[in-house]
């Protein structure tokens, strides 16, 4: 972290940690080699990648033979929506999601739209609830393939994905979930969930950008999009990035050690940090009410415009967003703010504090200190 910055925007990317760093060294340098290749240097790399597979599969509760590497959270959850929809085509082309999931999602919902798919999307509660009843009538006997996201990266809504994947499995539906944002903070543990695939990304959860995971539970039909070599069972062709993939088994594990900790700290600083705020007038705290990330903090104030305050906070030290960071840029207000239903004078002022590692109380205080003034004097500068 920068000195004297205040990083509140972990929900984005997490810095890589020393420990991950020190793990991939290696394999950036002397242990370097195609994992694909028979000669002595690339066994060593196979190795590598066969060992980070297996302490993945670990951490998840899952088969070495279940864990497909891949470039990212996207990849993986572009590979899963469609991989699974066009593996599974001869027995329906309807596919279920949610108004709140990642664009990753959605968007990969698109193409298949494009291709002749019908696609339901289920609605959610004004705390960004999915409500399991109604997700089952939205199941239908051409339905192949539900998507529905374990924790939500904007309002940090948790959804009740065990309890969605057990209706979806009665129906012989295929569920996947994208789980970026929860390594560390809440179980991934498959069986637990009930799930059949998983994305991860490994930059949400202190490992290094540009690798993720997408756990298929065996027996799952699921087509490659990526072809050529016949990396990763067949399922995504390339050579693999031994660094990164080290690198994230690593981040993994460590998160996993830690979540008992990391829960209680980092979910009592933003408790905190939400009752200094809770005491400005016209304020919304986004998902409060129902389950959330404990690193979550979803803020709207009315009369504010987000970027600006954002550019001030910036000013001041304090690095946030108005949620996602994959829409940065966007002037539309967020699909899952409207999917809330949030009135549009608090969307229009709504920020993302995600909080993590390396934050105290002091920091976290600063910031509650510094919002009531800075809301207060964009409000009083609309009136003039």
């Amino acid at each position: 972290m920068m000195p004297n910055r205040i990083y509140l925007d972990h929900a984005a990317t997490t810095p890589v940690r020393p420990e991950v760093v020190a793990a991939m060294e290696p394999y950036h340098a002397s242990l370097g080699y195609n994992p694909s290749s028979v000669h002595t240097e690339g066994r060593a790399a196979r190795a590598a990648v066969d060992r980070a597979r297996e302490q993945v599969a670990q951490s998840l509760g899952a088969r070495p033979r279940e864990i497909v590497f891949t470039g990212g959270g996207t990849e993986a959850d572009n590979l899963a929506i469609l991989g699974i929809a066009r593996a599974r085509r001869d027995r329906g082309r309807h596919v279920v999601a949610t108004t709140i999931e990642h664009h990753a999602v959605l968007h990969a919902l698109d193409v298949l739209r494009d291709d002749g798919w019908e696609v339901t999307l289920v609605e959610v509660d004004e705390h960004g609830l999915v409500d399991p009843e109604t997700f089952r009538a939205a199941l239908r006997p051409d339905t192949v393939l539900a998507a529905v996201m374990l924790a939500n990266n904007e309002i940090g809504t948790i959804e009740p994905v065990a309890r969605l994947a057990a209706i979806a499995r009665e129906r012989g539906v295929v569920l996947h979930a994208d789980a970026v944002q929860a390594p560390g903070k809440l179980s991934i543990a498959v069986d637990e969930l009930g799930i059949d695939s998983m994305a991860l990304a490994a930059h949400k959860f202190y490992g290094p950008k540009g690798v993720g995971v997408l756990y298929v539970r065996d027996g799952t039909p699921l087509a490659p999009l990526v072809v050529g070599g016949g990396q990763e069972h067949g399922l995504r062709s390339g050579t693999e990035n031994v660094a990164g993939i080290v690198g994230l088994a690593e981040a993994l594990r460590l998160a996993l050690a830690e979540q008992p900790a990391y829960v209680a700290e980092v979910g009592g600083l933003r408790n905190s940090l939400q009752a200094a705020l809770e005491t400005i007038p016209d304020t919304r705290i986004n998902g409060a009410g129902a389950p959330r990330l404990p690193n979550n903090l979803s803020v709207s104030f009315a009369g504010v415009e987000a970027d600006a305050l954002l550019i001030r906070l910036d000013l001041e030290g304090v690095a946030a967003s108005a949620g996602s960071a994959c829409a940065a840029g966007s002037i539309q207000t967020s699909h899952v703010l409207q999917a809330i239903g949030l009135d549009p004078r608090f969307a229009r002022g709504t920020i993302r504090l995600s909080l993590g590692n390396g934050l105290g109380a002091q920091a976290v205080g600063r910031v509650g200190e510094l919002l009531p003034g800075l809301v207060g004097e964009f409000r009083a500068a609309a009136t003039v």
